[in-house]
């Protein structure tokens, strides 16, 4: 089985100082390489002023978190210039196309039915769509199921917080899947951590709810290559977004389980490696072809379409893939 491949950690969706976030380059960096990450991509709202370059051994990509008040966030990636919000996201879709660069629908379902007093952000017009999708967005998860109703369940929620993350939606999976069997071409998907290390000031010593540390070590992007990335900075980013506009990432949930799995395509083979035995399938245009308790296995695929790979460890969302088209 070929596995001589080249993995690279990533976390997308991150705020700085310059919108809602409270760290600079620097302390948002040092996390990333103290959480074992090789890039990130900090999305700040309405805002790209943040500097791009290698900070303290990681490669720091600027991007944009497009953000109408209430509704249709978009994560622009690879633009030149910041982009206004827009009623219409439409508008803004075809403007971070006519710069070059392409994007995600942001937390797309979130829920209206909340134990919280956090208004739910979505993508309200399905019919709207966008280049991807962000399948699984991390803080929105936890805010969907953090319940503070009293101050037991509120503690519980922060303290056990990984414990009420429930996985991307099923309506959310269900829209990527209606969008990829829509197009011959890939409509890829990516997790966001959505990290902002929250300072909260109204208690006697302020606390930092998220530090980007522990955000990190949540929900990351692998990027499986056949080479390795490149020590120039403009060319290391230029493969960084490549790779995630043609969903060569996969989805892995790192709190759950340490390890990089494989999950990739060879002669009509999907071939996935895991470090611990998991519960796989395998999607074809969305519907389960195929199930198996195992570390490894080798599906051969025998008609024309996209398949995908979800795996779970003792029942929990653990790794997603982005589509293979076969032709």
């Amino acid at each position: 089985m070929k596995n001589n491949f080249y993995t690279y950690k990533g976390a997308i969706h991150i705020h700085s100082i310059f919108s809602d976030g409270t760290g600079n380059i620097e302390e948002i960096s040092n996390a990333a390489k103290n959480a074992g990450l090789s890039w990130i991509i900090i999305t700040d709202h309405n805002n790209i002023d943040i500097e791009e370059g290698f900070y303290n051994g990681v490669c720091v990509i600027k991007g944009e978190e497009i953000s109408p008040e209430n509704t249709n966030h978009y994560i622009a990636l690879d633009i030149k210039k910041n982009i206004e919000p827009d009623i219409n996201p439409q508008k803004y879709i075809d403007e971070v196309r006519l710069q070059g660069g392409f994007g995600f629908a942001a937390h797309p379902d979130e829920s209206d039915i909340r134990k919280n007093n956090a208004p739910p952000i979505k993508w309200i017009d399905k019919l709207i769509i966008p280049d991807g999708v962000e399948i699984w967005n991390w803080f929105s998860d936890w805010a969907d199921n953090y319940d503070e109703s009293n101050i037991f369940r509120i503690i519980y929620s922060y303290i056990f917080r990984h414990n009420i993350i429930k996985g991307p939606k099923l309506e959310t999976l269900k829209w990527w899947d209606e969008l990829n069997n829509k197009t011959d071409k890939i409509v890829p998907a990516i997790a966001g951590v959505d990290a902002h290390a929250l300072k909260i000031t109204k208690y006697i010593i302020p606390v930092k709810i998220f530090p980007y540390i522990s955000m990190f070590k949540t929900l990351v992007n692998v990027l499986t290559l056949e080479e390795e990335l490149p020590k120039d900075y403009y060319e290391q980013r230029k493969i960084i977004l490549q790779s995630i506009k043609e969903g060569k990432n996969i989805i892995i949930n790192n709190n759950l389980k340490k390890g990089t799995p494989l999950i990739y395509l060879s002669d009509k083979i999907i071939n996935v490696e895991l470090p611990v035995s998991s519960t796989i399938k395998v999607l074809f245009n969305g519907e389960i072809v195929y199930c198996t308790d195992g570390k490894c296995i080798n599906y051969k695929i025998e008609r024309k379409g996209k398949y995908r790979v979800e795996v779970y460890l003792k029942n929990k969302p653990w790794i997603y893939s982005n589509p293979f088209r076969i032709v």
